[in-house]
């Protein structure tokens, strides 16, 4: 189809061309206006940011990460959630998040992990001080009275799959007493006595647990991993790779595990570092 006819002097527009010229000129004018609409979002003007972490995270990094990029971007909202791992895999899978921090492992369909960016080490809490003198084998961890939190989850959550694949492979069987939605609940039970209960040292930590709590590794020790997740193929908003960066520089604070080494005599001595 011709639009223009060139003369000696100028172009002239063609029928066909005068016809088109208002559909161009609308079409021009939507482009103009989606990109002002998405401006706020480019420059971090304006905008939301979606963004869920594990469902412990909230004791650990979510009050400085609010304000930290509160203080960086006023203008921007913030929606942080705190959700068992599953779930967030799911919230991002689905677009409802843009982004996230969970424990690992989680179904990767449809998401992009990334490395791991924070080891935590879980321990057995008892209030029984003599049966945490030393490392807690599977087998006492099977005969003990357990406090298991993430009950809508259950054997899905990641921490509890890795725990009872290692029961697995001993041949025992781990059956809890209680199961509560909430770690906070589940330490703070332990600490009544209830039971003993199985959780991320530095949640313990934090929480005060282990002021009122006896701590040991489990024999072999166990480790939860965390990483963040997006959508596959799916591009950050400026505001979320902001997010995951601050969220980064919050874990390198928190306290650190040295991935044990086997020693000659093969002994294994975990410990937790700050870094």
């Amino acid at each position: 189809m011709t639009l223009f006819v060139r003369t000696n002097r100028k172009l002239i527009l063609t029928d066909a061309a005068r016809m088109l010229l208002p559909h161009a000129q609308r079409t021009l004018a939507a482009a103009e206006a989606a990109a002002t609409a998405v401006n706020p979002v480019r420059n971090l003007t304006g905008g939301t940011v979606a963004f869920g972490t594990f469902s412990s995270a909230h004791h650990l990094i979510h009050t400085d990460l609010i304000e930290k990029f509160r203080a960086l971007y006023p203008q921007v909202h913030v929606r942080l959630v705190a959700l068992n791992s599953v779930q967030v895999a799911d919230a991002v899978r689905d677009g409802q998040l843009e982004a996230g921090l969970v424990a690992l492992p989680v179904d990767d369909r449809g998401l992009d992990v990334g490395a791991v960016e924070w080891l935590a080490e879980a321990v057995f809490l008892t209030r029984d001080r003599e049966r945490a003198r030393r490392p807690v084998s599977i087998q006492e961890v099977a005969e003990a009275e357990l406090i298991f939190p993430e009950m809508r989850w259950g054997d899905m959550d990641p921490t509890r799959r890795r725990l009872l694949l290692v029961a697995q492979n001993a041949g025992v069987t781990i059956s809890p007493i209680v199961e509560v939605e909430s770690p906070a609940v589940a330490l703070e039970l332990a600490e009544r006595g209830v039971g003993d209960t199985i959780s991320s040292l530095p949640l313990a930590h934090a929480l005060g647990s282990t002021k009122a709590l006896a701590w040991a590794s489990l024999d072999p020790p166990l480790y939860e991993t965390f990483a963040f997740i997006t959508r596959r193929d799916a591009s950050l908003s400026p505001a979320a790779t902001i997010m995951i960066r601050l969220a980064r520089q919050l874990l390198s604070q928190l306290p650190q595990v040295d991935v044990p080494i086997e020693a000659d005599a093969g002994v294994w001595a975990p410990r937790i570092t700050k870094r």
